[in-house]
Parts: C-alpha cells; sequence; structure tokens
C-alpha cells in the first residue's frame, strides 16, 4: 500500500527571516508595505520570499486590519435579465475594473426573491464585504435599508426616490428621454406611444417622465404599454398590445435597446415596415440596438464609465474621505441610426 505524499508545510514570516538573516519584525514591515526598512533589507527580503515561496495569510492580516477586501455588487434584478441585459454587464466591468487596480474583489448577489434579499441580508450583515455597489434598487428597498442600519459604505447607481443621505451615481434618464422622444416628433409621427418598462424604479420612472415632458398636451395614456422588465419579451408582449389598442400608432420608443428589439419582432409580425409605417427608438446603446435590423437610434448611456465611477465613489469613502451626497451624473447622447 502506498503512502500518500506529505503535504508541504506552508513558508512563514520565520522561515523568510532566517533566510534573509534579519528579524521576523523586519520582514512583517516590509510584507505590510510599511517604510522605514533599509534597501539592503527589503532586497535581501524580497530575495528570502522568493526562495522559500512565503505567501502573504491575507485572510489573517484582513482579520487584524477589520478588512475583507471585498466589494459587494448587488443588482436587484431577475437571473434572466442579469445575463441578458449588457447594460448590467458593462456596470460590472466598470466597476470591476475600478476595484481590481485598488486590489479589491468584487462579489457578484443577485436578488431576484425574498429568499435571495434574507439570505444577503445575512451576508452583509456578517461582515463579509467593506463596501457594496447597489444597481437597481427599488423603492424602499429592504437592501437599502440594511445599508443605512449597518452604515455601510456605499455606491447607488441610480438614485431611488427614497434613497436618503447615501452617494448614487447615474444619468440624467428624464432629459434624455424627453430628447429621444423629440426625435420622433421631429420625424413627422404623430401618434407616439412608449413601451414603458420597470416604473417601480427610478430609471423607468423617469423616462416615462421624459416621453411625457417631449409630447405635452398631445400625451395619450392609451398610447402607453406599461411592462415590468427592460427586456426582449416585454417589449414584445407591450408592442403587441399597443397594436392591438392603437393600430394606428406611427413613433413608439421603448423604454431600454431590448425592449426596443422585441417590439421590433411584434411590429414585423404585424407587417408594419420600421421606419417607413412606424419609427422606433430606444434606449442604452446597447448591443441589442446593432442586433436590430434596421439598427436602432437611440440613447448612449456609458454603462462602464457609471460602474467605475460607482466604484471610485465607494473608494474614496474606503479610505476615509467624506461621500458625495449630492450625486454624481454621467453624461450621455443620442445616436442616430436607422429605425427613425
Amino acid at each position: 500500500m502506498s503512502t500518500p505524499p506529505t503535504r508541504r508545510a506552508r513558508a512563514t514570516i520565520h522561515d523568510v527571516a532566517v533566510e534573509a538573516g534579519v528579524s521576523r519584525g523586519t520582514v512583517s514591515r516590509v510584507v505590510n508595505g510599511e517604510r522605514y526598512v533599509s534597501a539592503e533589507a527589503r532586497t535581501a527580503i524580497e530575495a528570502a520570499i522568493k526562495r522559500v515561496g512565503y505567501v502573504p495569510n491575507t485572510a489573517a492580516r484582513n482579520l487584524v486590519m477589520q478588512r475583507t477586501q471585498a466589494v459587494g455588487f448587488v443588482v436587484h434584478e431577475p437571473h434572466s435579465l442579469f445575463v441578458d441585459d449588457p447594460n448590467i454587464g458593462n456596470i460590472l466591468l466598470g466597476a470591476n475594473e475600478s476595484l481590481s487596480l485598488a486590489d479589491y474583489q468584487l462579489v457578484c448577489l443577485i436578488v431576484d426573491s425574498g429568499r435571495d434579499t434574507d439570505r444577503i441580508t445575512r451576508y452583509l450583515s456578517g461582515g463579509f464585504v467593506d463596501g457594496v455597489i447597489m444597481v437597481s434598487a427599488r423603492d424602499n428597498d429592504p437592501i437599502t435599508r440594511l445599508i443605512e442600519r449597518l452604515a455601510l459604505p456605499a455606491a447607488f447607481v441610480g438614485h431611488p426616490p427614497d434613497l436618503r443621505e447615501l452617494p448614487f451615481v447615474g444619468i440624467d434618464n428624464r432629459t434624455a428621454a424627453r430628447d429621444i422622444t423629440m426625435e420622433l416628433l421631429g420625424a413627422g409621427r404623430t401618434h407616439v406611444g412608449m413601451v414603458a418598462a420597470a416604473l417601480d424604479r427610478d430609471s423607468g420612472a423617469d423616462r416615462f417622465r421624459g416621453f411625457h415632458d417631449a409630447l405635452g398636451e398631445r400625451f395619450d395614456p392609451s398610447l402607453v404599454a406599461e411592462v415590468p422588465l427592460y427586456s426582449y419579451d416585454d417589449g414584445y408582449r407591450g408592442m403587441r398590445s399597443l397594436l392591438e389598442r392603437r393600430p394606428e400608432i406611427d413613433g413608439v420608443f421603448a423604454a431600454s435597446d431590448a425592449v426596443a428589439a422585441g417590439a421590433l419582432e411584434a411590429l414585423r409580425e404585424a407587417g408594419r415596415r420600421v421606419p417607413e409605417d412606424v419609427s422606433i427608438v430606444g434606449f442604452d446603446d446597447s448591443a441589442w440596438a446593432l442586433r436590430c435590423s434596421p439598427a436602432l437610434t437611440t440613447v448612449h448611456q456609458p454603462a462602464a464609465a457609471v460602474g467605475q465611477r460607482a466604484a471610485e465613489i465607494l473608494l474614496a469613502q474606503l479610505r476615509g474621505e467624506e461621500a458625495d451626497l449630492a450625486g454624481s451624473f454621467v453624461e450621455t447622447s443620442i445616436v442616430r441610426r436607422d429605425s427613425v
């Protein structure tokens, strides 16, 4: 019977000190990035670390410093939307880029049910992350209330109506929605409707308000289809509903590019040509906008820049700086393509 291989013992600070011919305290200062170590001793210690294969025990060091070097990226959306929505993915990648440079690990936490809320509440309360980036918070969101109670460093993407003294980053959804709706009116469309998604969060509600602002007295509630999510399927269902109710519709503002893509499919099935019979615009300038045929006129939302800015706001708090509660806004622009 063969003997199982003996696991090699992990090298310690003591091993490094013996190899370098210095004290353990000097090795500890080098490992922790402290100054006041001579260049000669530092060189000897760095060479010794390589020879003995020493790897710092990050978990032990973080326990002493009461830091995890981890940040929670909390997304209050269904699992399917987290995977399908390129906007969320770009926010995540932008945040991860900034956090990685600061040597922080990003932990994704998706809220899709009451059970998820309970699980994530326990996780955040357990001190497993140093701070949180919160995406798609709802009005009176239990995770928002928890962040307030824990006084956890945080940055919100978007600004829910009940967000109190917590910092956020976002875009001016209302003005951008007004401007993109004006593209439809400028093209001579007279029966302009909206597939209005996600009205239970600030982005969706503000896009609807911007649509209303653009139409003014011409606003007709029967030309609005409310749907729950920024999704292809909801766009399809919303457009079908509008066509059944108001078949003369000739202009559509879809609350996101994914919603617009679903609406385009419904228009195709109904034999309506875009842009000859109906003009349609989206929002986000995501990958969906270019997948569509024709390509979508839409609002460019720099999602990666939003994620980077949210991470920077959070990192400033973790450095002990005061949070700017006025909010940070990223500019948007209109991208004109072939759907109008």
